[in-house]
Parts: C-alpha cells; structure tokens; sequence
C-alpha cells in the first residue's frame, strides 16, 4: 500500500512538472547575451539619425546644393523610420527575428557603404539615405519581438529597460561623434565609414549568436533543432562542419530539443506576413491611448534634441564639438532611467499581482486575460508626467532668462531619464496586450512616434520665433503633461475592459463556422 502511495505521489509531481511547460528554454546567462546584442542592434536608428545633424554644413558644401535639399535628405530618413518597423516587424512575427535582423543589417551595411564611397552625386545620397535608414529601423520593432518571445510578464521589465536605454542612448552619442568629426576633421565620409565598420560588427555579431526566438517557428526554444539549416546560428554552422557539434549551439538548443519538432504545417504558414497589421493596432482604443503615451514623449524628446543646438551657439557661443558634448548629461540620465525602470516595471508588476491576490507564474508565464497588467504598468505614471511638465517648463524659462549653463544642463539629465521611462514602460506594456505579435505592435510605435515627431519637429522653429524659448517649452510641456494625464487615466481605468472587448471580438470572429455554398445537382436535359 506504500508502494503504491508513493508511486501515486511520484506520478502526480511528474504530471505537475509535465503540465507546468516553461515559458522558454533560456538561461539567465543567454537572456544576458540577447540583451547585449539586442542593445547594439537597437542603438543603429537613433544613432545614424543624429549622428547626420553636424555634417549638415559639410554636406550641403560637398553636393554643392541648398539647406533645403539637404534637409530632405533628413525627411527622407523619419519617413522611412516608420515604414521600415511595417515591413520587417510583421515579417519578424511570421517568418523569424533572426532573419529579419540580417536583412536589415545587411541593408545598413550596402547603404553604408555607397554613401562613404558617394562624394557629390545628391540623387544617390537621398537614395542611400533612404536604404540606410529601412536596414536601421527595424531593430527596435525586432528586438521587443525577442523580449516578448523569452520574458514572461512579471519579468519583462528587465530587459526591455537596456533595449530603450540603447535605443535613447544612440540619440545622444550620435551628436557627439558627428561633431567631433566635423569639428575636427571637416570631413563627413569617415561618419559613413564608421557606420560601415559599426554595422559589419553588428552583422558578424548577430550571425553568429542570435538564435531563432519567434514562438510561431520555434516555441518556448524547443523547435530550434528542427528549423532548416539557413536559420541555424553560424557558430552552430561552423562547429557542425568541423564535426564538433554535440549538446548546443550558440544560445541553446539541445540533443533533447531534436527529437522535437516544428509541425511543417505551422512553419510553412508562418512565411506570410501581413506588412500593414501594424496599422490596425493604431485604432484599437486599448492600444491607441498606449501609443499616445509613447510618441508623445518622443516628440518632446526630439523636440528638445532639435533645439539644443541653436540654444547652445546663439545664447552661449559654443563651438560644434562643445554643442555635441551637452548632449552627455541626457545621456546619462537615459542610461540611469533604463536602468532603473527595468526594475520598477517588475516591482509593479508583483505589487499589483499581491493587491489582487494572484499569484505569479515565473515558469510558464501568467495568462493576462484576467489580470490588471494596464494598471501595473502604468503604476507611478501620474507623478512621472507631473515631474517631467515642471521640468519642461522650467528648462523652457531658463533658457528665456540665460541662467547658468549647469541649470540647463542638469534638466537636460532629468528629461533624460523621465523620457526613457515613459518610453519603456508603454512599449512593454504594448507587447503585453499584443502577445501574438509582439514586433509588429512594436512596429506600431515607431509609426505613431515618427509621425508624430516629424509634425513636432516641422512646427518647431515657426513655434519658437512666434512664441519665444520659454512659452514654446511651457505649451510643450502643458501638451504632454495634459493630454498624458487623460492617457494615463483611459488607461488604468478603461484599458482592461477595452482589450477584454477586442480579445472576444476576435475569438468571436475566429469561431464562426466558415460559410460554403451549398452543391446543388446539375439538372438533366429532357430526353
């Protein structure tokens, strides 16, 4: 009877362990390595972006042509920001991150390239421009795809933190280098070349250790085993060829995850990707108000970016390279406030999950259906948005009454840090209600946000000789932190209720018997 009881104990902990799947197949040490990776992947946009702003003058000079056309070049790069994440986002949903994320970085490489070697024909610079900026754009989209694939919920807070701190940091070191360059140098085909060397790295990088991490084709990393050669890392290729493959490859896939396999069916439908999916999150009230959160904080982040040089030459007299310098304070702040928000966001996470008694599942990931994650999500933001009006407003009016450098400096710091925040902790939370496709809710993002910048950055100088410095940053601020407020608020309050209404609208759609014409028999001819 013993015996038997304890078979009985033994088979119900094996059926537990069986029923309680793992989210993935990661360790700690590889989720470490794709945030590595992911960072350096994520940092090419923002930094190819800005890095281009203190070449204006060298380039307007080399092509012998006007600022205006130059600027294009400019419009050409946001324009192409937005529709890069459409293509490859959705296409990273169906056919794989780790594909994706080659093309594109191959694409960044070629356009590279051609413009160092382009000297003063201006067709191909805008051409290349736009190449340049469709293999640059996407990483974003790709990367919260790889988080949404290897993070449960209540633990996505520490990786998306680096991935925006990355992606914010580009932002601020790209003025620095481009300026040291036209500073020094006066000449703008080392920046290309160094994007050239940048992004080959980043190629070799990604070739060798990215693994394939999209549920559809590989699931929590079981199925990796079973994908086509071409989808293997080139590590595992390598080490295939020399005969010297045995337990894994680059970041995991085992022996026992070969006997495994990817139902071909699945793999086969997953090649169709829909580019425009992305476009129809935008108008999902539950997601809408999310977005809002996100591109809004960008405007005023690139609002700011645009701004700082004229402030620092007109009012203050700096040269180019000391311009490029004042981006670092905000730099340090973004760094910090990735930090940190990783850490918040998973805090919150467990704090609302202990208000309503849930219990958290760290292994196989809870299921969001029943639970509150827009409210842990947007936990704190209402003092977020409070901190950061104020420090707009106050920048705007101490640059208006040319304080001390250090004032503008140090708020530069806060709107660092407040900003990436923001930034990371509405994209996460759009991932969250969007996991079956998470890149191409990330694609929505960056569509919201650069339309969105775009628009700020076009008003922005009639805005400041109309208004003058100060009430520019005041509205700015007061339109952020208002509108921010009512997002916040729809939210927290209705944003539950909202995803609950589309998820059943869909499973309701998703149910319906298909529709067949009835097969009525031919009638015969009359004898």
């Amino acid at each position: 009877m013993e015996k038997s009881t304890g078979s009985q104990i033994a088979s119900d902990r094996l059926n537990s362990a069986t029923a309680a799947k793992p989210y993935n197949t990661f360790t700690q040490h590889q989720k470490r390595l794709l945030i590595v990776l992911l960072g350096f992947a994520t940092i090419t946009s923002p930094l190819t972006a800005t890095i281009y702003f203190p070449l204006l003058p060298l380039l307007r000079e080399s092509f012998h042509t006007t600022s205006q056309a130059i600027n294009l070049t400019i419009t050409i790069y946001i324009v192409f920001q937005a529709i890069s994440p459409a293509i490859f986002g959705p296409l990273s949903d169906s056919m794989g991150r780790r594909s994706a994320c080659l093309q594109t970085l191959s694409l960044y490489v070629a356009a590279n390239l051609g413009l160092a070697l382009n000297k003063n024909h201006y067709g191909a610079l805008v051409g290349l421009r736009a190449i340049q900026s469709l293999g640059a754009s996407a990483a974003y989209a790709i990367s919260f795809g790889v988080v949404a694939d290897v993070c449960v919920s209540s633990e996505r807070g520490r990786m998306p933190g680096p991935v925006s701190m990355a992606l914010n940091l580009g932002a601020c070191v790209g003025p620095v280098v481009g300026g040291w360059v036209a500073f020094s140098s006066g000449s703008f085909e080392w920046i290309f070349w160094a994007l050239v060397i940048t992004g080959g790295l980043l190629l070799i990088l990604v070739g060798t250790f990215l693994p394939e991490t999209a549920r559809p084709l590989v699931g929590n990393g079981d199925g990796r085993a079973a994908l086509p050669w071409w989808n293997w890392t080139w590590l595992k290729l390598v080490t295939g060829a020399l005969g010297r493959y045995a337990d894994n490859d680059s970041l995991g896939a085992t022996k026992e995850d070969e006997r495994r396999s990817v139902p071909p069916k699945k793999l086969k439908k997953s090649w169709v990707g829909n580019p425009f999916a992305c476009l129809r999150i935008i108008f999902h009230l539950d997601a809408f108000f999310v977005l809002w959160m996100h591109a809004s904080f960008y405007v005023v982040d690139y609002s700011l970016v645009a701004a700082v040089p004229d402030i620092y030459k007109q009012i203050y007299r700096f040269n180019e390279l000391q311009i490029g310098l004042t981006y670092l304070p905000r730099g340090v702040g973004i760094i910090i406030g990735g930090y940190c928000i990783g850490k918040v966001m998973d805090y919150n996470y467990k704090a609302t999950a202990r208000r309503i008694n849930w219990e958290i599942d760290s292994i196989s990931g809870d299921n969001l259906k029943d639970f509150p994650i827009e409210q842990a999500r947007a936990r704190g933001s209402g003092w977020l948005l409070l901190v950061s009006t104020l420090g707009l407003i106050g920048y705007g009016w101490a640059v208006h009454f040319h304080v001390h450098v250090s004032v503008l400096l140090i708020l530069q710091f806060m709107q660092g840090f407040w900003g990436t925040t923001f930034y990371t902790v509405y994209s996460t939370l759009l991932v969250d209600v969007f996991p079956e496709s998470p890149s191409t809710a990330a694609a929505a993002t960056s569509i919201t946000r650069c339309a969105m910048a775009a628009t700020g950055v076009a008003i922005l100088q009639p805005l400041l000789d109309a208004a003058g410095r100060g009430w520019y940053f005041t509205v700015l601020g007061l339109w952020s932190g208002s509108f921010g407020a009512v997002a916040v608020w729809c939210i927290k309050n209705k944003g539950m209720g909202w995803r609950m209404r589309r998820l059943n609208k869909r499973l309701t759609v998703e149910s319906a018997p298909i529709a067949t014409e009835e097969v009525l028999p031919t009638p015969s001819k009359p004898g």
